[in-house]
Parts: structure tokens; C-alpha cells; sequence
């Protein structure tokens, strides 16, 4: 850059150099004007203080409801800065097991890390931090045919517990479900290692893993559940509230009650906290170690920059204004 700047004002000195000589004693040139230098010296500057270029890979796994939203972050990063961002789609709990063996440098999850994963971590010397990344919500799902509009969590809790006998919606207690009151229960859910699994089975059943052996394990393939509701008048699932949102056309989602009347899944709702218990917050858990690396802690610092963009992209609930500041706070104090 100095050469572009340089180069000009040493011809231009070079030509008034010769006409000096050839007009015998004329005065010097005048020196290059100061705005020339001074733009010079903005410029070096400028250089000088130009973040370096990012290199590298970073290394993500976890939670098959985060997987779009990281997915989406990956890809513009990359388009931006050149990093590489994989991201593996293990579920929460598959993504935390390879985290804490220190196999990736940042893990993706639906609910909090548990006290056993977190054990694993500490054992293995992987510090980490918490960083919230979106907001979502857990849509409870049955077939457009289906009369229910609303339904409480006691009448979740009677249909999910692994206790249940429940085998028709006609025996579900407080529902008018007119023809379809003989239809059979027909349920699906994800998977155990999945954090929506943990995350619904501890607030509707009160303790994770808490279910009935009889659903049908869609593993961390929400389509399936989609697809087994929208083609069965008694189907119903749980799902992330993204996926919900996408499939508005072949499934209804169901108001819940929770004790003060019915509630209705929407964004609305959702951030207000009326939405309860199945509002929740998604997470990317970063090691301290990875932090260190820039393109990693450029990464995160991306993620939450750019939030709105990718969540709008991954459908999710964007993070508000407060929560964007305080999850850059969070960044910081882990880099």
C-alpha cells in the first residue's frame, strides 16, 4: 500500500528535480503536500491494526435441534472468514460424551449438561462454558383430524409416564373426542440420547427417562414424526418447535395447560414465559482450551453477532437484545 502512495509523490519529486537543474538555481520543490502524508500514515495504520486472517477447522457435535442453527452459522462464517466448521449431529448426549473426551471443541444441546456428563468433563480436565444461543420450545403434535385443541400436563403425564396403560384417546380423561374416542394411541418420540427426550420427560413426567416403552423411537429423525402423525388420526408426538413450524400444513399443534388455561406455541408466548413447562433455551458448549484458538472464539462471538440472521435461517426464536449482551459477556469472560 505504501508503494501506491510513494511511488506517485517520487516521480513527481524526480520530474521537479530535473526541471530544477535545467532552470539553473531554481528554488527546490515544494515538499508533497501534508494530506498526502497524512493519508499515507491513516493507511499504515489502518494495516497495523487489521485483525489477522483465520485459518483452522472448528469442531462441533451434539444436539440434533441445534444442528440446523449450527449448520447455518457454519456455513456464513465460513463464506466470511475461510474456517472450516463441521458439525455432528450425535444428539445432546452423544455430542457431551465425545465434548468431555475432548474430541471436539464445542458442543451443541437442547438442555442443560447433567451432573454425570459434567463429572466427565472434570475428569478428562475440559473446562467449558455455557453460552445460549436461541430460543425454542417443545411442540406437542396430533393429526389435523384430531378434536383436541388444548391439553393439560396432567393428561400429558397420564399418556407418557411409563406407567401408563392408556391404549385409546377415549380413555384419556377429560377429553371430548367424539368419534374418535376409540382411535389408538399411537405415539412418537425421539430417541435417549436425545436432549428433547430428557428435556420432556423430566417437565411432563418429572424425571428424565421417565416415558412409556411402548412409543415409537424416532431416534433424532423428527421427519418420522411428522410424517406418523400427519398419516395417523391417533398419532401423537413431541417435537422441537422449529420442526412444528415447518410442517404447519400436515400437523396441528396443541395449546398447553399448565394451570393457568391454555396456551398457545408462539413466539410470542415463548418469550414472555407463558409458554410453560415446555418454553426452554438451546445452548453451544465451548471449551475454555478451543477459546484460545481465534477462530474458534471468533466463532461463538459470530454466532451471537449475527443471531438473528441465523436463527431467522434455521427457524428458530432469536435471542432478544439483553440476552444477545449477555451471552457476549459470557463469550468474553470464557476467551
Amino acid at each position: 500500500m505504501n508503494k501506491r502512495i510513494i511511488a506517485p509523490v517520487a516521480l513527481v519529486a524526480a520530474g521537479m528535480f530535473v526541471l530544477s537543474a535545467c532552470a539553473g538555481g531554481a528554488e527546490e520543490p515544494a515538499p508533497a503536500p501534508e494530506e498526502t502524508t497524512e493519508e499515507a500514515t491513516e493507511e499504515e495504520v489502518v494495516e497495523e491494526e487489521a485483525a489477522p486472517e483465520l485459518s483452522g477447522t472448528v469442531l462441533l457435535d451434539g444436539s440434533s435441534t441445534v444442528g440446523p442453527f449450527a449448520e447455518v452459522a457454519a456455513e456464513l462464517f465460513q463464506e466470511e472468514t475461510g474456517v472450516t466448521v463441521t458439525v455432528g449431529i450425535s444428539g445432546t448426549g452423544g455430542g457431551f460424551e465425545k465434548f468431555c473426551n475432548g474430541e471436539t471443541d464445542g458442543s451443541n444441546a437442547s438442555r442443560d449438561i447433567k451432573e454425570e456428563e459434567a463429572a466427565l468433563c472434570a475428569d478428562n480436565g475440559i473446562d467449558y462454558g455455557r453460552v445460549t444461543v436461541a430460543n425454542d420450545a417443545l411442540s406437542v403434535i396430533v393429526n389435523q383430524d384430531n378434536p383436541v385443541q388444548c391439553i393439560t400436563t396432567d393428561q400429558l403425564n397420564a399418556i407418557w409416564n411409563a406407567d401408563s396403560t392408556l391404549a385409546t384417546w377415549g380413555e384419556v380423561d377429560g377429553l371430548e373426542m367424539g368419534d374418535l374416542a376409540g382411535e389408538e394411541l399411537v405415539l412418537y418420540g425421539p430417541g435417549t440420547d436425545s436432549g428433547t427426550f430428557d428435556f420432556f420427560t423430566e417437565e411432563i413426567n418429572g424425571e428424565s427417562g421417565n416415558i412409556r416403552t411402548d412409543y415409537n423411537n424416532i431416534g433424532e429423525d423428527d421427519n418420522q414424526a411428522v410424517q406418523g402423525v400427519s398419516g395417523g388420526a391417533g398419532a401423537m408426538a413431541f417435537i422441537p418447535y422449529s420442526f412444528y413450524q415447518e410442517n404447519l400444513d400436515s400437523v396441528k399443534g396443541l395449546a398447553i395447560d399448565s394451570g393457568n388455561g391454555c396456551v398457545e406455541p408462539t413466539v410470542e408466548n415463548l418469550l414472555a414465559g407463558d409458554y410453560t413447562p415446555l418454553g426452554r433455551s438451546l445452548f453451544m458448549f465451548p471449551a475454555s482450551a478451543a477459546l484460545e484458538r481465534p477462530e474458534v472464539l471468533a466463532f461463538y462471538e459470530y454466532v451471537i453477532n449475527n443471531n438473528d440472521e441465523i436463527a431467522g435461517l434455521a427457524g428458530l426464536v432469536a435471542l432478544t437484545d439483553d440476552q444477545k449482551t449477555e451471552q457476549l459477556d459470557v463469550v468474553a469472560s470464557l476467551g
